[in-house]
């Protein structure tokens, strides 16, 4: 049966990576103490067979400090020993230690990753609260746990009892050999008897291992509202992601229709400009009925691809900044002008049609309605009169 929650919903839903993550910065990771003990373990019988050829030499090293010289100084003899004793502690515990260090660690990092959190040092009250033992002791756990010690009592002396029975007769030959021969006979038996004990240890921390990562999961798993909760955390919420598609999908089309109407700037009356930022290309024809279309528009390297086509079609630009401003953000590709715009194009436009015709006159004076006065960035701005209008281009 699935484990509930405080609302009562089931956890189902396997950890997503986010909660793994935040579970090791609390110092919950996945570990096992069996394949610990089976790893060390084993680590120390390739070390017996490693280090065998050096323990003659380290046999008489250590037996040098029971060698008392007349030559030595009695007076310093005693601190000399000591400080020789002292560096073949170390070195027997560097020679030992680093391997069984290295191999703990290798352990570790295969299991359930390395990790250090600082989360974990803290004082948890209910690891010293009796009743929360007294759950841990007879809950499941505490009965796979007693499980896995009746497990290896019985493995571990049932194969050792094998072995050593099967030794037996060897043993028996000890007592009448010497020293040097019972060591010798001893070193040949010692490896049968930690071989069995790794295979027993073996089945352990497999059985070990299999039930840590089933607790460790199952103690993370979520229910589907948390998996929920923590997307719209991470990603979003649905509906902001579905708005934000909306949105890149519609600038994507903008920007396709821009492109393509780029080829229609030849056909254009007028390009008023601003005089690089916003480009828009008009058309009107003398005698039409209706207003001054947009043939195209743009801003950036859109608007100076315009220009440059209005150049070479030799199509008037004007260089009107609030002008383009306000046609680049009220008017759309193929649509007519905004009915605020009407005036102050039609004025440009007559401008345009005298000054093409040949007759010599100045740029007119321009006033749009407040509600059409951008900046640069399409927010209504505050301008008490109109800017001035540059010379045609």
């Amino acid at each position: 049966m699935a484990e509930e929650n405080q609302d009562g919903q089931e956890k189902t839903e396997e950890p997503t990576q986010r909660k793994l993550d935040k579970a090791a910065e609390e110092g919950r990771v996945l570990t096992s103490k069996e394949m610990m003990v089976f790893t060390t373990l084993a680590m120390g019988l390739v070390l017996f067979y490693g280090l065998m050829p050096f323990v003659e030499l380290g046999l008489s090293s250590w037996g040098r400090l029971f060698v008392i010289d007349s030559n030595f100084n009695l007076d310093t003899l005693g601190l000399a020993k000591v400080r020789y004793a002292f560096w073949l502690v170390i070195a027997i515990s560097l020679a030992i230690g680093i391997p069984m260090m290295v191999v703990t660690l290798l352990t570790q990092a295969a299991v359930g990753g390395l990790n250090f959190s600082s989360q974990a040092l803290n004082f948890k009250g209910n690891r010293i609260d009796p009743i929360s033992g007294l759950k841990r002791i007879f809950s499941v756990k505490g009965l796979v746990e007693l499980g896995k010690s009746i497990l290896k009592v019985v493995l571990l002396f049932g194969i050792g009892g094998l072995v050593i029975y099967s030794q037996l007769p060897t043993m028996i030959q000890l007592s009448a050999s010497s020293l040097g021969q019972a060591v010798s006979r001893s070193m040949m038996s010692f490896p049968f008897l930690v071989g069995g004990l790794l295979i027993a240890l073996l089945v352990i921390a497999v059985i070990d291992y299999s039930w840590q990562r089933h607790t460790h999961i199952q103690s993370l798993r979520m229910t589907l509202k948390e998996v929920k909760d923590e997307s719209k955390q991470t990603e979003g919420s649905p509906e902001v992601k579905a708005k934000i598609r909306r949105m890149q999908f519609q600038q994507s089309q903008e920007s396709s229709r821009q492109r393509e109407a780029l080829e229609n700037v030849g056909d254009a009356t007028a390009v008023i400009t601003n005089p690089t930022h916003f480009a828009v290309a008009l058309k009107y024809t003398s005698g039409q009925a209706g207003a001054p279309t947009v043939l195209a528009m743009g801003r950036g390297v859109m608007a100076q691809q315009i220009i440059e086509r209005a150049s070479k079609a030799r199509v008037r630009t004007l260089r009107i900044p609030m002008l383009a401003r306000a046609l680049y953000f009220t008017s759309e590709i193929g649509g007519e002008i905004t009915e605020g715009l009407y005036n102050a194009v039609a004025v440009i436009l007559a401008y345009v049609f005298r000054v093409d015709a040949g007759e010599p006159m100045d740029m007119p004076d321009l006033t749009l309605p407040p509600e059409l006065r951008f900046d640069e960035h399409g927010n209504l701005q505050d301008v008490a009169s109109s800017e001035g209008v540059g010379d045609g281009a």
